[in-house]
């Protein structure tokens, strides 16, 4: 028998679910809680049971997202690659979450109105885990500074991408030879923390 407990967690799960479906096939105001609650299969008062509003659900949206990337960059981090090709990959992991769901990653850098640092909680595993990248190349006592450098970059990248300045056209490049010129910088600056892993 399925306890309450689990019954309100899968009915959560459901809603993120569908609210994450509707965001990326029409950005935020495809999202109602009416129709989340329709798509989730849920009753017209379930997702108030589990959100005030469409704010706090989005939020939540963007808060589990953030839990996504800290997982990636923690699994990159742990591979067996050397730490320049880790950065390459963390990097690109960003700018890749862009291109493929843009209303989403949008979404995980907006600051919401009804909790300001709901987001930049969220985001704080994923920024640890991806300045354990950094300092891989850099060393601890650099990692802080290039790592706001870095995500700075990505997270510019992908926004240009987005809104479609960023083209081979205009300025005979692409975000993946970015990528590939800010990690050679980094790493030239700190060659000690370039060399393969042991």
């Amino acid at each position: 028998m399925i306890s309450r407990l689990e019954s309100a967690a899968g009915t959560r799960r459901a809603l993120l679910d569908a609210a994450a479906e509707l965001l990326d096939a029409g950005g935020p105001d495809a999202v109602t809680l009416r129709e989340v609650g329709a798509r989730a299969g849920v009753s017209r008062n379930a997702p108030y049971r589990h959100f005030a509003d469409k704010e706090m659900l989005l939020t939540a949206v963007a808060a589990e997202s953030w839990d996504r990337v800290a997982a990636a960059l923690q699994a990159i981090g742990a591979t067996q690659a050397a730490p320049p090709a880790r950065l390459r990959c963390a990097l690109a992991a960003i700018v890749e979450l862009g291109r493929e769901r843009p209303h989403l990653y949008r979404m995980m850098f907006a600051v919401p109105d009804s909790d300001p640092g709901a987001v930049v909680r969220a985001a704080s595993r994923a920024q640890d885990e991806f300045l354990s990248i950094v300092a891989a190349v850099t060393g601890e006592a650099d990692a802080r500074h290039y790592g706001a450098l870095l995500l700075t970059s990505a997270h510019g990248i992908a926004g240009m991408e987005l809104s479609g300045h960023l083209t081979r056209e205009k300025w005979g490049t692409t975000a993946e030879d970015l990528i590939a010129t800010l990690v050679a910088m980094t790493a030239s600056q700190h060659p000690a923390g370039s060399a393969e892993p042991a």
